[in-house]
């Protein structure tokens, strides 16, 4: 590894721990960094300052690193797999499907009279996410084999999309105010719902995720030449598609059950990775876009808890100028 992406690897792992640090601290009350460190080291510290940074702001915190490193690396994967600067679980529909699923299981669960406890519904709305972005993603990725037409592909996401919301809407109007209420709030995206008990099942996934990532570097690497050059080195086109797609669904779908639609993400991440780091290899751009897909969120965390804002608007704002830039300077996919 050349030294100046060694320097770069140290700089963003800091500012990871940094921001960390500052997410911890900031919130409706503020914490000071001692009190912090004390809560998170058995110190002296006041229970309800203890309670505050164990409980909640520990657990958004780590989820924001898990969730930024997922939808990261998923865009990294979709856009070199389908060979596509504007792919990613938002724009071609992933995110949709996984919404969609989760649609299904909070709002037409109480419709089939169907109760829940707590554990059911922890792995229901899990399973309905992954569901849903795997037949999405299944599905793209069978079109993209014949339709080579960049575009078509973008289009054809957007439509999935819209198919998804109508499905959605009629889902909301079925549905009664309890658990209407509920969807709406998820929608808005956030990091701060996640449970103990639902992070133990979503680190691990976002983690099998990762790995399964890790494992298809070298065939990504290969996939940039082309789907033919990767054949003639050997490589099984198949399995690597069927590990991408599967690593894609865990990670988007495992965030978005949990954390609601976090959009731009997944798409704009993987290209200032690629602005800091001016390399094309995904031994190198694999870390790195995990790594600054977890300073982007822990950032926009940091930033929707002192404007009061949904996260998601927060990552929007940060994400439209990227994806404005990406159109014009790949100017012929338009």
């Amino acid at each position: 590894m050349r030294m100046r992406s060694k320097i770069l690897f140290t700089i963003l792992a800091i500012t990871t721990l940094l921001l960390f640090a500052v997410d911890m601290m900031v919130g409706s009350v503020g914490i000071a960094a001692a009190d912090v460190w004390a809560a998170l080291t058995g110190g002296e510290c006041d229970p309800i300052t203890r309670k505050i940074v164990l409980d909640i702001r520990l657990m958004k915190s780590v989820m924001a690193i898990l969730a930024g490193a997922a939808l990261s690396v998923s865009g990294l994967q979709m856009q070199t797999l389908f060979r596509n600067p504007l792919a990613g679980p938002y724009v071609l529909g992933v995110s949709s499907g996984a919404s969609l699923g989760v649609a299904i299981f909070i709002l037409g669960a109480p419709l089939l009279g169907i109760g829940g406890s707590s554990m059911l519904s922890t792995f229901g709305t899990a399973g309905a996410a992954w569901i849903g972005s795997a037949i999405i993603l299944a599905m793209v990725a069978a079109v993209s084999q014949r339709i080579k037409d960049i575009m078509v592909i973008l289009i054809l996401g957007m439509m999935v999309s819209s198919g998804v919301s109508a499905i959605v809407q009629i889902l909301q109007y079925l549905s009664n105010e309890e658990a209407l209420k509920s969807f709406v709030i998820w929608t808005m995206g956030s990091l701060g719902d996640v449970t103990t008990s639902q992070l133990m099942l979503v680190a691990p996934a976002i983690i099998l995720g990762l790995a399964i990532s890790v494992s298809v570097i070298k065939p990504l690497n290969l996939l940039l030449m082309g789907e033919a050059y990767a054949r003639t080195m050997g490589m099984s086109v198949k399995r690597t598609r069927t590990l991408i797609l599967l690593s894609t669904t865990l990670l988007a779908g495992s965030v978005t059950a949990f954390c609601g639609p976090i959009g731009f993400i997944g798409l704009a991440i993987p290209h200032v990775a690629r602005i800091i780091f001016c390399d094309a290899d995904h031994r190198t751009l694999m870390p790195a876009a995990a790594l600054t897909g977890a300073v982007a969120l822990l950032l926009c965390d940091i930033v929707s808890k002192m404007l009061t804002l949904p996260v998601n608007t927060i990552t929007a704002l940060l994400g439209i100028p990227i994806v404005i830039w990406v159109v014009i300077r790949n100017k012929n996919i338009v």
